[in-house]
């Protein structure tokens, strides 16, 4: 297509999946048929100098593509879903200027979901609501925020993991400023924005052979300077209580350095934890409507289902070139 007709039909193409299922490998390929840049979704790879752990590209597995949106922010840093779509949003726009197909890659559902389909409206963060909940957090432990959100917004709750005191705190600190629910503001808002013409392609794999990468991966890591670079990062002051220092790997090789565990626990628990992460992420992504799946076998080549993923594509440019008018859209920043 043509910049005219880009900005025209403003289409979007989402690659999305659960965690080692081989994402990146694949839109590498991707991005160099289409020549465009790979813009990456992930929550993760937001923060400078986590490298290893959050698995970013090496510059050689790059092979020339530019990837945007990583290394956004410093680990003490905050950085939530409403930056993401502001910054992501100023990547497309720079790339329907130049002509070229936008193209999202990543594993976080609410990144992809507030991109693609708008942000539901909620109260700005609030230090001293902040702070209260951190109290709250010190005297009765994780539990006792999750027991609180339960409460009082039990359908945000059960979406929810008990340990994932920053996602717990931002909807109890929603209901506090708001005295609604964050589930009821969502199901308001209903995701029903459409900024763009989308597609969004999801990778797939069998339970067995995901759980499988999942380990391969993790092995990778730890021989590979996972241990090294989570103690750099406590070294320079980046503590364990930071929201970045909460992922998966650098939370569990923390408490290894923190002599809370031994090696081989720590290795049990960061395998466990990462495959529990990636059936919550196909939790998400199995709701979200519109998703075409691709299932991949143990053996395919990336090449292949790089050429899966194109025909696809094409298609999806075929039919949307064809359309006389752009769909209806309200874009909010």
């Amino acid at each position: 297509m043509r910049s005219d007709q880009l900005l025209h039909h403003r289409p979007l193409v989402v690659l999305l999946g659960p965690t080692a299922v081989g994402k990146s490998r694949v839109a590498t390929h991707v991005a160099k048929y289409f020549e465009t840049d790979v813009l990456a979704a992930d929550s993760r790879q937001v923060y400078r100098g986590m490298d290893i752990g959050t698995d970013k590209p090496t510059v050689e597995e790059r092979q020339g593509v530019p990837h945007r949106l990583i290394d956004l922010v410093d680990p003490g840093e905050t950085f939530n879903a409403g930056w993401y779509r502001r910054v992501a949003t100023e990547e497309i726009e720079r790339l329907y200027s130049m002509g070229r197909l936008p193209f999202v890659v990543g594993g976080t559902g609410l990144y992809i979901r507030t991109l693609v389909k708008g942000l539901c409206p909620a109260p700005q963060a609030d230090p001293a609501v902040r702070a209260d909940l951190k109290k709250v957090r010190d005297d009765r432990g994780r539990d006792g925020l999750y027991a609180e959100l339960m409460r009082v917004d039990p359908e945000t709750a059960t979406r929810l993991h008990p340990n994932d005191e920053s996602k717990v705190m931002r909807a109890l600190e929603v209901y506090r400023l708001s005295g609604r629910p964050l589930s009821t503001a969502q199901a308001e808002h209903g995701f029903h924005e459409t900024p763009f013409s989308a597609l969004l392609i999801g990778l797939e794999r069998r339970k067995e052979t995901l759980y499988g990468r999942i380990e391969e991966r993790i092995d990778w890591q730890l021989t590979h300077g996972m241990v090294e670079e989570t103690r750099l990062l406590l070294d320079e002051g980046y503590g364990r209580e930071l929201g970045s220092m909460k992922g998966l790997g650098y939370r569990q090789v923390g408490a290894y350095l923190a002599n809370e565990c031994d090696y081989a626990e720590m290795v049990r628990r960061f395998k466990r934890d990462t495959r529990r992460f990636a059936k919550r992420q196909m939790t998400w992504f199995r709701g979200e409507a519109g998703v075409a799946w691709l299932s991949l076998e143990g053996n395919e080549p990336y090449e292949r289902t790089a050429e899966r993923v194109i025909a696809r594509i094409e298609q999806f440019m075929g039919d949307l070139g064809q359309q006389k008018q752009p769909v209806v859209r309200q874009q909010t920043y």
